[in-house]
C-alpha cells in the first residue's frame, strides 16, 4: 500500500482523484462479495511499476541540453494540455457561443484576448448578443468596493436570464474570470451559487477543460496563481479587429505590497514576460495596421526578462533617487529600457505607450529614451496617491513628498514637454485635515494634466485591513475627494489656456459619439481631441481620397482650451513630425479626467 502511494503522488490531481476511487474498489475491505485479494492488488501495482520503470527515465529527457542551457519555448506552437479523465472531444467547443463583458483596467481587456484566443482555438464561437449566447463570461476587477458591487447586481440579471432559457436550448453557463475570481470564490460558488465557472487570472488555459467538467452540471474552478504564467505563447485576438490601438501585456502581478493594494493577492508575484514573445505580438500589429500599442503591467516599468542566459548577470537595478521598495533588490536581467528600445525601433509610424508604472522604477536611461524616441509618447503616469508623507508611509509606498517632487521636476527637466497623469486615494487610513491638505497642494504644484481620483476602499487580505483601521467616514472621504476633483480641474483649466494658438498631432480613432460631422482621436499626452470631419487640405490622403480616416494622423490647431473645435491644418507621418520639430507639432496636452476603469490598477 505505501508503494501505491507513491504511484498516487506522481499523478495529476484529476488522475489521482479517478485511481483513488478505483483503488478503493480494489483493496477495500475482504468482506466484501466484489472484494479482489491482496495478492491481487499487490500483482497490479508491480505491474504497474514495471511499465513505469520500463518507460523514459529523467536522463532521456535532458539528454540533449547542455549543462546549464535553458531551452527558449516556442513561440509559434501554444503548448496543448491533455486532460486523459475527459474524452478526446470534450473541450471542443462545438460551436457553442460566448459572450464577454470586460470590466476594470486594460489588464482585463488584454485578458479578455487572451482568454477569447484560447478558446477560439476549441472551436468556440463569440458574439456580441447576449441572447444568442451559450456561456457568459464576466472579466473582473475587486480592486474597489464598487467595482464588486457592480459584478454582483450584473450576476443576479444574469441569473434571472439563465432561469428564462428556455428547456429546448443548452442550459446557459456563466463564468467569473480574473481578480474577483480569485479573491471570492467561496463567496461565488458556495454561498450565492451564481456562477458555473471560476477562473483566476492566470488559469484561462484551463477555461476549456473548467467549461467541459460544467456541462455535467458541476461547478469548476480554478483560481491558482502561477509565478511563471505569462502567456507568452499565447497570441491574444482583438475583440474589435479594425482597430487602430492595442494593449500589449509585457508582465504579470506586482511585487510592492502597498497597503492599500490587492492586486498582489489576486494576481500573484511579479513575472515578465520573454521579450522575444512581446516584439513577435508588436511585429504582428504593426501589419495588421495598428498605430498605437500600449505595454502593459501592474507594475510595468519593473520588466525584467531572465528567460535567456545572455540576460542575466549581476547588474543592480537602479531606482529613482530617494525611492526604496520593501522587496529584496534583484540583479540582473534585461531591464524595461532595453525592451521599450527595441519595441520603438519595430514600426518608426507606430506610437508607444506604457501603464502603469511606478515611480520608484524610472532611471535616467528610461528618460532619455523616452525624450530621443519620437514616436514614445511624452506623456508619463506618475502615481503618487497621497501628497502627505505619513500617509505615504502607511501606504508602503517606499517614497517621501520630498522625494516625489524632485522626480517630477528631474522628469520635467529631461522631457520639457512631457505630459503627466496621476492617482489620488482620499481618505486613507488616519488620514488627517492636515494630510489631506498637503495632497491638495502638491496637486496644485504639480499641475497634471489627467487625474484618477478615487475615496479609499479597504480590501481584504491587503496590510491596511490587517494592521491599520479604516477610520474617516464615508462622508469625509467624499468631500475630500470632491474637493481634490475641483482642485484638480481648476489646475487642468489653466494648462488648457495656454493652449490655444498651439499646434497638436492628432492620431484619428473614428467618427465622434458627440457628432457624425466630427471625428476624435488622441494627441500625445492621450488627451481625446474632436475636430471637423474636413477633407485632407494637403490633398494626400491615403487610399486615392481626400478623406481623413481611422489610422492617419493629422495636425490640428486649437482654437478653445478645451480642444473641442480645432482646425485641421494637414495630414502627415509620425516620422514627420519628428523631422519637423517636436516643438511645432506638440505642446502641453489638455487636462480632462476620467474614471480609473480606463487605467491597470494596482499603482
Amino acid at each position: 500500500m505505501n508503494l501505491l502511494k507513491q504511484v498516487r503522488s506522481l499523478l495529476r490531481p484529476g488522475e489521482r482523484c479517478l485511481h483513488a476511487r478505483s483503488s478503493r474498489y480494489a483493496c477495500c475491505s475482504v468482506s466484501s462479495s466484489h472484494a479482489v485479494s491482496n495478492e491481487h492488488c499487490k500483482t497490479g501495482v508491480s505491474g504497474f511499476t514495471s511499465k513505469l520503470a520500463a518507460g523514459p527515465s529523467f536522463r532521456d529527457f535532458v539528454k540533449n541540453v547542455a549543462a546549464g542551457e535553458k531551452v527558449a519555448p516556442d513561440l509559434h506552437e501554444e503548448a496543448e494540455e491533455t486532460h486523459p479523465y475527459l474524452p478526446e472531444d470534450a473541450q471542443i467547443g462545438t460551436g457553442r457561443k460566448v459572450y464577454f463583458e470586460t470590466y476594470g483596467c486594460q489588464m482585463n481587456v488584454n485578458d479578455t484576448e487572451i482568454a477569447w484566443s484560447i478558446l477560439q482555438k476549441k472551436g468556440y464561437l463569440r458574439t456580441s448578443d447576449l441572447a444568442q449566447a451559450d456561456v457568459i463570461l464576466l472579466v473582473t476587477c475587486s480592486v474597489r468596493e464598487k467595482a464588486e458591487q457592480t459584478i454582483w447586481n450584473r450576476l443576479q440579471q444574469l441569473t434571472a436570464l439563465k432561469r428564462r432559457r428556455p428547456r429546448s436550448q443548452t442550459p446557459l453557463k456563466i463564468g467569473i474570470l480574473g481578480c474577483m475570481a480569485e479573491r471570492l470564490k467561496k463567496q461565488l460558488l458556495e454561498r450565492e451559487k451564481l456562477v458555473d465557472v471560476l477562473a483566476g487570472p492566470d488559469a484561462y488555459r484551463d477555461l476549456p477543460r473548467l467549461l467541459s467538467v460544467s456541462e455535467s452540471g458541476q461547478q469548476a474552478i480554478n483560481v491558482l496563481l502561477s509565478l511563471e504564467e505569462t502567456y507568452a505563447d499565447v497570441m491574444p485576438v482583438q475583440l474589435q479587429p479594425q482597430g487602430r490601438a492595442a494593449f500589449v501585456s509585457i508582465m504579470r502581478g506586482c511585487d510592492n505590497m502597498c497597503s492599500y493594494c490587492i492586486v498582489p493577492f489576486t494576481r500573484g508575484r511579479e513575472r515578465s514576460r520573454p521579450l522575444a514573445s512581446i516584439l513577435q505580438e508588436v511585429r504582428m500589429l504593426s501589419d495588421q495596421g495598428v498605430k498605437e500599442v500600449t505595454l502593459l503591467g501592474q507594475n510595468v516599468n519593473s520588466y525584467r526578462d531572465t528567460s535567456e542566459v545572455q540576460f542575466c548577470s549581476a547588474e543592480p537595478t537602479h531606482m529613482s533617487r530617494g525611492f526604496s521598495s520593501l522587496y529584496r533588490d534583484r540583479k540582473g536581467g534585461l531591464r524595461f529600457s532595453e525592451l521599450l528600445e527595441r519595441v520603438s525601433r519595430i514600426d518608426p509610424d507606430m506610437r508607444v505607450r506604457f501603464t502603469s508604472p511606478h515611480p520608484k522604477d524610472f532611471p535616467d536611461e528610461v528618460l532619455q529614451l523616452i525624450q530621443e524616441r519620437h514616436n514614445i509618447c511624452k506623456q508619463l503616469h506618475i502615481p503618487a496617491q497621497s501628497g502627505s508623507t505619513r500617509i505615504l508611509q502607511a501606504m508602503r509606498r517606499g517614497y517621501t513628498r520630498e522625494a516625489y517632487l524632485e522626480l517630477v521636476d528631474h522628469i520635467r527637466s529631461v522631457i520639457p514637454e512631457v505630459s503627466l497623469s496621476s492617482d489620488f486615494i482620499a481618505g486613507f487610513c488616519g488620514e488627517t485635515e492636515e494630510d489631506h491638505l498637503q495632497t491638495v497642494s502638491l496637486l496644485r504644484e504639480v499641475r497634471y494634466n489627467v487625474g484618477f481620483l478615487f475615496a479609499y476602499s479597504m480590501r481584504k487580505k491587503t496590510h491596511a485591513y490587517h494592521r491599520l483601521q479604516d477610520d474617516v467616514p464615508g462622508e469625509v472621504k467624499q468631500r475630500r475627494l470632491e474637493e481634490l476633483i475641483r482642485v484638480f480641474r481648476e489646475e487642468a483649466a489653466s494648462l488648457n489656456l495656454g493652449l490655444v494658438g498651439s499646434t497638436q498631432l492628432v492620431l484619428v480613432e473614428g467618427v465622434s459619439k458627440r457628432s457624425a460631422a466630427e471625428l476624435s482621436g488622441r494627441n500625445d499626452g492621450n488627451v481625446k481631441v474632436i475636430f471637423p470631419d474636413l477633407e485632407d487640405p494637403t490633398g494626400c490622403a491615403s487610399g486615392g481620397t481626400a478623406g481623413i480616416k481611422p489610422g492617419d494622423y493629422v495636425r490640428v490647431k486649437v482654437q478653445q482650451g478645451h480642444c473641442t473645435a480645432p482646425i485641421l491644418l494637414s495630414r502627415l507621418t509620425l516620422v514627420y513630425r519628428s523631422a519637423q520639430g517636436r516643438q511645432q507639432a506638440q505642446q502641453h496636452s489638455p487636462g480632462m479626467i476620467k474614471k480609473r476603469k480606463a487605467n491597470v490598477c494596482n499603482n
